[in-house]
C-alpha cells in the first residue's frame, strides 16, 4: 500500500472567526482541502459597530471542540491519524490567538505529533496557491482589514517586503467610511453593495500617493476627504455616490501600485489574497489591468479570501513538508510581522 500523504489539522481564531480546517498533500502532489469549518461571529459584533476582544475570545472557545469534531468527520480522519497540528499565532487579538494556538499544542502534545504556529498574513499571501502543485516567484498583493501589503515572493518562506501601509489598512478604511455613510458592520461588502446604485465619478476623492515612486499605501487623507464632504452634504446625503467614489479611489490606488511593482520586479504573476480581494469591482479592474499588462492574475477563492484554517493548513503543510515545526512553548504575537 502506497504511504498516505501527510495530513494537517489547523486553526485560525485571529479575529471573529472561529475556523478549523483538515489539509492532506506532499510532493509532487497538490494540496487538498478535505474539511474547512467556519464558525462567524459577525453578526453578535454587528450592534457594536466593530469587533468586541472579550467577546470574540469567548465564542471562540464555545465553538472550536465542535467545530474540531466536524472536521475531523467531515474529512473522515482522527484525530492519531494527523500528522501535525498547526494555529494561527499573529497578528490578531492576543485573546482570541490565545484561543487556537493553545487548543492545537494540547492537542499535538497529547498525539505526540508537531505543532506549527503560523503567520496569519502568510496564509492570506499563499491562499491563491491551494490546489497548485507549486508556490512559484511572483507578486503579492494582501488587502485586507488589518493590512494592505506588497511582497515580492520568491517562493514559500521567501518574503521582500515592497510596500505597505503607513496608516489604515484599505479594509479598515471601508469599516470607517462605512460607518461615517451609516451602514451596519463591516463596512466593505455594504459599500460595495450600496456603490451599485452610485456614480464612481461624483466626487473626486484623493488617490493618496499615488504617483509616489514608493510603494506604500496610505487611506487615512482619503477617508478624512470622504468624511469633510458627506459634512457639507444636504440631508440626506448621496450615499450611493459617496460610496462609489470611495470604492472608485480604492481600486485605482491599489491597482496603480500593483502595477507599478510588477513592472518594478519583472514579475508575470500577481496574486492578490484578504478580504478585500473579495470585492466584485476590484477583482474586475485587476483582471482588466493585468490583461493590459500581460500578467497572470491570481485571486483566491472567495471562502479562501476571509479568515479561515484551510489557508492557515496550506502554510502549515509547506512547512512541515520542509522539516519545520515550532516549539510548544512558542508564544503569541498579536503584532507579529510578516517580513
Amino acid at each position: 500500500m502506497l504511504r498516505r500523504v501527510p495530513l494537517i489539522l489547523a486553526i485560525e481564531s485571529s479575529c471573529v472567526e472561529t475556523a478549523v480546517a483538515i489539509v492532506c498533500g506532499g510532493p509532487g502532489r497538490a494540496a487538498e482541502v478535505l474539511a474547512s469549518e467556519v464558525a462567524s461571529q459577525i453578526e453578535l459584533h454587528r450592534e457594536f459597530g466593530g469587533v468586541v476582544p472579550e467577546l470574540a475570545s469567548r465564542n471562540h472557545s464555545l465553538h472550536l471542540r465542535p467545530l474540531i469534531e466536524q472536521a475531523l468527520a467531515h474529512a473522515g480522519v482522527t484525530v492519531a491519524e494527523v500528522d501535525a497540528f498547526a494555529a494561527t499565532t499573529g497578528p490578531g487579538l492576543a485573546s482570541s490567538l490565545l484561543i487556537g494556538s493553545t487548543a492545537a499544542k494540547a492537542m499535538a502534545c497529547a498525539s505526540r505529533k508537531p505543532f506549527l504556529g503560523i503567520n496569519h498574513l502568510e496564509g492570506h499571501l499563499l491562499s491563491p496557491f491551494v490546489g497548485h502543485t507549486r508556490v512559484p516567484p511572483h507578486l503579492a498583493l494582501i488587502v485586507s482589514g488589518g493590512h494592505t501589503l506588497l511582497l515580492d515572493v520568491g517562493g514559500p518562506g521567501i518574503y521582500q517586503k515592497l510596500g505597505s501601509t503607513r496608516d489604515d489598512a484599505a479594509g479598515e478604511a471601508f469599516d470607517k467610511v462605512g460607518k461615517m455613510l451609516g451602514l451596519p458592520y463591516p463596512g466593505g461588502p455594504e459599500i460595495e453593495r450600496v456603490a451599485r446604485g452610485g456614480n464612481p465619478a461624483a466626487f473626486d476623492f484623493p488617490r493618496s500617493m499615488l504617483h509616489d515612486p514608493h510603494l506604500d499605501f496610505s487611506f487615512s487623507g482619503l477617508k478624512t476627504a470622504v468624511l469633510y464632504t458627506l459634512q457639507r452634504q444636504p440631508s440626506p446625503p448621496p450615499v450611493a455616490d459617496l460610496a462609489a467614489s470611495f470604492q472608485q479611489a480604492v481600486i485605482e490606488i491599489l491597482v496603480g501600485k500593483s502595477l507599478k511593482a510588477a513592472q518594478r520586479t519583472r514579475h508575470r504573476v500577481l496574486a492578490i489574497s484578504g478580504g478585500v480581494s473579495l470585492n466584485l469591482p476590484l477583482r474586475a479592474a485587476l483582471a482588466r489591468a493585468c490583461q493590459r499588462a500581460r500578467l497572470e492574475l491570481l485571486i483566491a477563492p472567495p471562502d479562501l479570501c476571509t479568515d479561515n484554517a484551510a489557508m492557515i493548513a496550506f502554510a502549515a503543510l509547506l512547512r512541515h513538508l520542509a522539516g519545520e515545526s515550532s516549539p510548544l512553548d512558542a508564544d503569541i504575537h498579536p503584532n507579529l510581522p510578516l517580513v
